[in-house]
């Protein structure tokens, strides 16, 4: 009887897995409109005296994508004013959407790692993941390694598509 082998575990490629770095806890929009005057004119004193009476305990250990819904002309003190009171509970806080939220996580997750250990190894940036991994992931993770690596591929071990190989 003919031994099974696992092609795969000898092959020597590494599995780089974005959803590892994906940073754990709960993500929430605050939205300037609701704190405006007919949801389109900042008053400063009502703005002030409603992020005043806020409950910011809400957004404790949360990371707080700042934006405004609508077209509103919004001074830019008064994002900076919605930080300040974030701060002390917000984990993160940024401005922009949900999208920008997460590119600018992983970012900071990825800049934190040590790209040496895959210095001429062949490596296949895992492509499914049970997290939402936003497309700047995979670009910037590709932007970090390529320089390193002899070669970049995506998916998965047993169906890779060929990114790149140095020559």
């Amino acid at each position: 009887m003919d031994e099974i082998i696992n092609k795969v575990a000898e092959s020597g490629l590494i599995t780089f897995n974005l959803e590892d770095y994906y940073p754990k806890g709960e993500r929430i929009l605050f939205d300037v409109k609701n704190y405006l005057f007919q949801e389109i004119i900042l008053k400063e004193k009502d703005f002030r005296t409603a992020l005043l009476n806020l409950d910011w305990t809400n957004y404790k250990d949360k990371y707080v994508a700042v934006f405004c819904s609508t077209d509103a002309i919004v001074p830019t003190w008064a994002y900076m004013l919605v930080a300040t009171y974030l701060e002390p509970y917000a984990k993160k806080i940024v401005f922009g959407n949900l999208t920008t939220l997460e590119t600018i996580l992983f970012n900071e997750a990825l800049s934190k790692i040590n790209i040496d250990e895959y210095r001429d190894e062949r490596v296949i940036i895992k492509g499914c993941s049970q997290v939402p991994v936003p497309e700047s992931a995979y670009v910037e993770i590709t932007h970090l390694l390529k320089p390193i690596v002899k070669s970049l591929m995506f998916g998965e071990a047993c169906s890779t598509v060929p990114l790149y190989k140095r020559k």
